[in-house]
C-alpha cells in the first residue's frame, strides 16, 4: 500500500494491464462495460477475471466495482487496446487524466478520435458539429503544450489510405510536427502564446474546409478531371475562406491555412497567385504538408508513393519552401528507421 492507502501496482503489471481510474470507470456503460475487467487479488498477488463482456453487472456489483477502483485494484487488459482506444476516442479529455496510458497508446487514441471528429464535421460542416471537433483539438493542444515533443508519436501514425478526413488529420499532425521543429527555440523561450498555438492547430486540421462543398464524386473520381471539375476543385480555398465567417472562425492563423495552402513560391499557385514571402509561414507549411500527405496515401486515382521518395521529390520542387521540405525529409527518414 502507498501513503494514500491505495495499492501499489506490482512491477511489470502495467505492461499487460491498464489500472483504471474512477473517471474512466464512470465513462463506461454502468451495467455493461465495453471490455473485460480484472481484479488484482492482493492476498495471492495475481490478476483474476471480475467481469466479462456480455455479462450484466448488478447494482450491488456496480457499487463494489466503484470501491475496488478507488482502492486501485481494478484493471483492463492491454490486449483490449483497440476497444479501449475506440471507447476513449469519444471522451478524449480522459487521456489527460489517465496516467496509466503509454505515450504510444495516447497517440493511437488521438488519431482515432480526431479522425472520427473530422469525419463528422466534414459530413456536416456546421457550428454545432464544429464545437465537438474544436473541443477535441483543444485537448490535443493541451496535451502538446505540456511537452510539444509528444507530437512525434502522433506523426508516426499517419493514415495510409486517403479520405478527406484522414488527409486532414495527416496534414494537421504533420503540419504541427514541422511547425514545432521550425519554432523549437520559440517554444523553449515561451515566445508562442497558447491562443496562437490553438488557432494554428485548428487551421492545419481545417485547411481543406472548402473541399466539403465539392461533390464527393469529383473529389474521389478515379479518372482525370474535366476542365469544369478542375475549376470547381480550384475554388475550394476561397469557398473554405468564406465558410470561416459562418463558423465564427475568423482568426488570421486559420485564414492563412485555408486560403494559402495551394499558393506556391513561384506565384503559380491559387487562388491569389501569391509568391515568395507574400505567403505566410503557416501557408507555406500547409502547402508542402498538404501535397506531401496526398502523395503518401492511396487515392482513388493513384497508388501511394513511399514516404522517403515523396519527401525527396517535394524537397527538390522549387515551388515549396525549402525550410519546410527539409524537415519533411528529415521526418520521413526518421519514420523509416
Amino acid at each position: 500500500m502507498n501513503a494514500k492507502g491505495k495499492m501499489s501496482v506490482p512491477e511489470g503489471l502495467n505492461e499487460e494491464f491498464y489500472q483504471i481510474t474512477a473517471d474512466i470507470l464512470q465513462s463506461f456503460n454502468k451495467f455493461r462495460p465495453p471490455l473485460d475487467i480484472f481484479l488484482f487479488k492482493e492476498d495471492i498477488g495475481r490478476i483474476a477475471s471480475y467481469y466479462k463482456v456480455g455479462e450484466r453487472l448488478s447494482k450491488e456489483r456496480i457499487e463494489e466495482l466503484s470501491g475496488l477502483v478507488q482502492e486501485g485494484l481494478i484493471f483492463v487488459s492491454r490486449a483490449d487496446h483497440a476497444v479501449y482506444v475506440k471507447h476513449i476516442a469519444y471522451q478524449l479529455d480522459l487521456v489527460l487524466i489517465d496516467r496509466n496510458l503509454k505515450e504510444s497508446e495516447i497517440a493511437d487514441i488521438f488519431i482515432e478520435a480526431l479522425t472520427m471528429r473530422m469525419t463528422e464535421f466534414f459530413d456536416q460542416p456546421i457550428a454545432a458539429v464544429l464545437e465537438k471537433l474544436w473541443s477535441d483539438l483543444m485537448v490535443l493542444t493541451e496535451y502538446l503544450w505540456d511537452d510539444v515533443h509528444r507530437i512525434k508519436a502522433l506523426a508516426k501514425r499517419l493514415h495510409k489510405e486517403h479520405s478527406l478526413a484522414k488527409h486532414s488529420v495527416n496534414s494537421g499532425v504533420l503540419g504541427l510536427a514541422i511547425f514545432i521543429r521550425i519554432k523549437a527555440d520559440s517554444f523553449v523561450k515561451k515566445e508562442i502564446t497558447r491562443n496562437h498555438f490553438n488557432r494554428l492547430t485548428a487551421g492545419m486540421f481545417l485547411h481543406d474546409l472548402g473541399m466539403t462543398k465539392i461533390p464527393a464524386f469529383i473529389r474521389e473520381k478515379p479518372k482525370p478531371l474535366t476542365t469544369d471539375e478542375r475549376n470547381k476543385i480550384d475554388k475550394h480555398p476561397l469557398i473554405g475562406y468564406e465558410m470561416l465567417s459562418k463558423l465564427d472562425l475568423k482568426y488570421k492563423e486559420i485564414e492563412a491555412c485555408v486560403i494559402e495552402h495551394h499558393e506556391r513560391l513561384n506565384g503559380k499557385g491559387y487562388p491569389q497567385k501569391k509568391s515568395g514571402k507574400e505567403i505566410t509561414q503557416l501557408g507555406r507549411i500547409c502547402a508542402a504538408v498538404d501535397s506531401y500527405c496526398s502523395m503518401i496515401t492511396i487515392r482513388p486515382y493513384t497508388e501511394a508513393i513511399e514516404p522517403v521518395k515523396a519527401a525527396s521529390m517535394i524537397s527538390q520542387d522549387a515551388k515549396y519552401d525549402p525550410e519546410v521540405t527539409k524537415y519533411i525529409q528529415a521526418w520521413a527518414l526518421t519514420v523509416k528507421k
